[in-house]
């Protein structure tokens, strides 16, 4: 499972065994991967690869501009309209908000051909802040002269390069609120140039110590090679496709005289050539928080998006204690899963005093008689009272009950393997195409709130047959629904324990097009733009085999995922286990991950 789309276009994809392999592994569930671990299944690799490209044209044209000007020219703002005293390079921060209680504005980019993609972005800037407090999103060019002081803290997605070809929507009273206030402001990609032209690139230089209007991606006519970003002492990845990458803005410091000083926050490692070359990926001065690309493409749960993670404290929840926990959680009970091999884990765990969760599915069914030889089965779990009382021991020792769907698939049909439980997606259609990859097709053709209502009602009602008790806790099968259903999920459940979806119109208020969305994983809960709690699952799962496309994953790759994520300070090493597994893998990854540091907490510890 190598890289997750967490954003665009290879966003969330979705880890699924191909349908002849699938058919052969007895409905064990081998398939439920997070719909975050598979190539581009979203936005098309078409987008990110011309929104790229037209990025590196439009700065390349820049620097032409730039080029034909005197190196040596300061250039003056062309309307500064308040008068101001000089802001000096030295602010005073204003006050840190109350522990939960910070209010985040994001603005975001919707011009141009790829203006859609800014949404998609904001999307998963608004997430991360819904774990500090409240988030208010809105298209740049709705920007007010002030609104940024009714804001602990403001974002902005850079995703739109504003030049000759698309004219600046950045109201210049935006800009110019960024230089005068005391309160950060974290800027993501483009157009910062932009800002220190309008401001004037003197006062720029003095409050900020370097210059934008000379700061570019490409050095020596490339972008490079940068594969790593370093921060915090950790070795993140940055792994995106040739031909893909728009590059990281590499930025002109001007230090010395009463400029103020830069504080170099992380580091792009360069590997073009064969020679390591490092240049500031994010930045800091006064106010103002630079990260030189927007960094949710192409991520994984080792990805230089840990940085962005933990750099939002720094403006949300300054004073924040360092600590790191962790969560596991047992995948795809079925009523057919072995009462045996649940015990030895449940046991082991008990053994080490950790609490985890159980996800089950309630009603297991082969419509098509792949495991029964072609005639159609289905059994619940009031068939199997063995099972329940091995749950209820669970549930004794440790384990909280999650709900898993009801039936972790769809009717009679191929969706994409085979329509067993746990192989096949419940609320979502999909494909596996020639290159063995899986396409998410769209929300099943009756989704409705009453439909998925019917579901998870269907479900609970199972659990209460058998007398276990209401799960507090879902997951979504394969991480994959549509906007409705997510909502649905929310009034029957306190959190989802997933990677969700978030799909484009989400925050613009129109129709939702579940053709381009945004996958995404979190390293600590949020409240996401649904308005919906989501509790972490970011370092993925054991998965011995390749499949779709997506390389093994080892007991070795959890700790090393895990290990990543200490760079968040207050952040989660949250994972999944099939316990058809043996139980070795998982205690090598158990302890591992408590060699690390890590506590682990009940998921329910959450809600």
């Amino acid at each position: 499972m190598a890289l997750i789309a967490l954003a665009i276009t290879a966003l969330l994809g979705g880890g699924f065994l191909a349908p002849a392999t699938a058919a052969a592994r007895e409905g064990r569930g081998d398939a439920d991967r997070s719909a975050a671990q598979d190539s581009a299944t979203g936005v098309s690799a078409k987008d990110l690869k011309g929104w790229a490209a037209a990025q590196r044209s439009a700065d390349r044209e820049r620097r032409a501009e730039v080029a034909g000007t005197h190196s040596t020219e300061k250039r003056a703002s062309q309307r500064l309209r308040r008068s101001v005293p000089a802001t000096g390079p030295q602010v005073k921060r204003a006050k840190a908000p109350e522990p939960g209680r910070a209010k985040t504005l994001v603005l975001y980019d919707t011009a141009g051909p790829y203006g859609h993609l800014g949404e998609l972005y904001a999307m998963g800037v608004a997430n991360l802040g819904g774990h500090f407090g409240t988030v208010t999103a809105k298209p740049v060019q709705e920007y007010t002269s002030g609104l940024i002081e009714s804001y602990d803290a403001t974002v902005y997605v850079g995703s739109t390069y504003y030049g000759d070809q698309i004219p600046d929507a950045v109201p210049e009273d935006f800009y110019l609120d960024t230089l005068l206030s005391e309160r950060p402001v974290i800027w993501l990609g483009e157009n910062i140039w932009n800002m220190a032209n309008s401001v004037s690139l003197q006062e720029f230089e003095y409050r900020y110590g370097w210059d934008p209007t000379s700061s570019f991606y490409e050095v020596d006519g490339s972008v490079g090679e940068i594969g790593k970003v370093t921060y915090k002492g950790q070795q993140l990845t940055r792994k995106i496709p040739a031909g893909q990458d728009p590059g990281v803005l590499h930025p002109h410091l001007t230090p010395g005289g009463d400029n103020a000083t830069v504080t170099e926050l992380a580091q792009a490692v360069d590997t073009a050539g064969g020679t390591e070359k490092t240049s500031p990926w994010a930045i800091r001065s006064g106010n103002l928080t630079y990260i030189g690309e927007i960094p949710f493409t192409y991520v994984s749960e080792s990805d230089r998006v840990i940085a962005f993670q933990d750099l939002l404290f720094d403006a949300l929840a300054p004073d924040t204690a360092e600590q790191h926990r962790a969560m596991v959680r047992l995948e795809d009970i079925t009523p057919l899963s072995d009462t045996t091999s649940l015990r030895a884990i449940a046991d082991y765990l008990k053994s080490k005093n950790i609490a985890y969760g159980i996800n089950v599915i309630p009603v297991y069914t082969d419509p098509k008689g792949v495991q029964n030889n072609g005639v159609a089965r289905t059994v619940r779990l009031s068939q199997r009272p063995a099972l329940v009382n091995t749950l209820k021991y669970m549930l004794n020792n440790g384990a909280v009950l999650m709900d898993h769907g009801y039936t972790h698939q769809y009717g009679n049909v191929d969706n994409p393997y085979n329509g067993l439980t746990a192989d096949d997606f419940e609320f979502f259609r999909a494909h596996v195409d020639a290159t063995d990859t899986v396409v998410y097709d769209g929300p099943a053709t009756e989704d409705s709130a009453e439909w998925a209502q019917g579901r998870v009602t269907a479900a609970l009602a199972e659990f209460a047959r058998v007398g276990l008790p209401t799960p507090k806790l879902w997951t979504t099968p394969h991480y994959a629904a549509s906007a409705t259903d997510y909502k649905v999920f929310a009034q029957n459940f306190a959190a989802r324990m997933e990677r969700p979806l978030y799909f484009s119109g989400t925050l613009s208020g129109a129709e939702t097009d579940s053709s381009r969305y945004l996958g995404q994983f979190f390293p600590y809960p949020v409240t996401d733009v649904y308005g919906t709690k989501v509790i972490p699952e970011n370092l993925g799962s054991y998965e011995p085999e390749a499949h779709n496309n997506n390389p093994p994953r080892l007991a070795a790759d959890l700790i090393n995922n895990a290990k990543a994520n200490l760079a968040v300070r207050d952040g989660f090493a949250s994972f999944y286990y099939h316990p058809y597994q043996a139980v070795e893998p998982l205690q090598e990854t158990v302890e591992g991950i408590l060699a690390l540091g890590y506590t682990f907490v009940s998921p329910e510890s959450l809600i």
